[in-house]
């Protein structure tokens, strides 16, 4: 696919026109059974974080269930039914990834040590706590919480990818009718990529053939490829085309060229309703997955004229 990768900035630089939502602040929570530290607590981090407060462990458990996941959990340690260590450990299966701190009044170290060494609890502060440390802390165990999300949410992209080519390996495999092929491959991109529609159909000479397969995430597709601008030049150019504002419907729209040499054997449509920014690396794996969707192209090409 020549020139692709050098595309990618440019289609990076028309995307950044889509409006970004703005952040909010993260959410974390503050656990203590005494008002007066609760209190002093949530003025303490209010004004940086969403803080939801608690007074046991038990309380804590229900509020997590009613308002999700959390960046940061600070909890104390002696608490009546249920001590701090405990609580921690309880929220560690459904949020692994929420960093937690204890605040202990006391050296209880058995309970402290096996809580740090399981990986339940980030640090502990001993009170009375120096608000500026504090602040530090959870400063820094806010950030160590966003670098485990990035890499969590890493982790699952190159599984669901590696998922994604073994796919197209399979479909090359077999021994099902070109048609089925592109089905199950735009089906299974539609998905991945969370498009409103996805198109896979094939290119013969200058323009769009008969084959083809389709996905959509509501109403049926409108095949209208063969006379869409974007589509038409990204067959003849053999270079991945961007619009935002595409049409009516359509915030979104990436044509990619499947090409092998230089001939162009397809054209893969993404189309969102939404706006929605594409990262490099992401761009770069449908770059990766164009070139497998050819192999696929190209071993039912080889097959048929092989049975022929």
């Amino acid at each position: 696919m020549e020139n692709a990768v050098s595309e990618l900035d440019s289609i990076s630089r028309k995307l950044k026109s889509v409006e970004k939502s703005k952040k909010s602040k993260p959410k974390m929570m503050v656990v203590d059974d005494e008002p007066d530290n609760l209190e002093l607590l949530f003025r303490t981090f209010r004004r940086d974080f969403q803080v939801l407060k608690a007074e046991s462990g038990i309380d804590a458990l229900e509020v997590l269930a009613a308002e999700g996941e959390v960046a940061v959990i600070i909890s104390d340690q002696r608490m009546p039914e249920m001590k701090g260590t405990e609580f921690l450990s309880r929220t560690v299966p459904q949020f692994p990834d929420t960093v937690r701190i204890i605040l202990t009044g006391f050296t209880d170290v058995e309970d402290l040590v096996e809580a740090i060494n399981s990986g339940q609890v980030y640090k502990y502060i001993t009170k009375p706590w120096d608000p500026n440390e504090l602040k530090a802390v959870v400063q820094q165990a806010a950030e160590t919480y966003y670098l485990l999300k990035q890499r969590t949410e890493e982790l699952k992209i190159a599984e669901d990818r590696t998922a994604l080519l073994e796919m197209m390996v399979q479909q090359a495999k077999k021994q099902h009718s070109l048609e089925e092929s592109l089905q199950a491959i735009a089906s299974e991109l539609g998905q991945h990529f969370q498009v409103d529609a996805c198109i896979l159909q094939v290119v013969e000479g200058e323009f769009l053939g008969i084959i083809q397969g389709t996905y959509s995430a509501g109403e049926t597709v409108a095949n209208l490829l063969a006379e869409d601008p974007l589509v038409i030049e990204a067959i003849a150019s053999g270079e991945i085309q961007v619009a935002t504002d595409a049409a009516k419907d359509i915030k979104v729209h990436l044509a990619i060229p499947i090409t092998y040499g230089k001939e162009v054997l397809a054209v893969l449509s993404l189309q969102w309703k939404q706006p929605r920014k594409h990262r490099e690396d992401e761009l770069k794996a449908m770059i990766l997955l164009a070139e497998q969707i050819a192999l696929v192209i190209i071993c039912h090409r080889y097959s048929a004229f092989a049975g022929s």
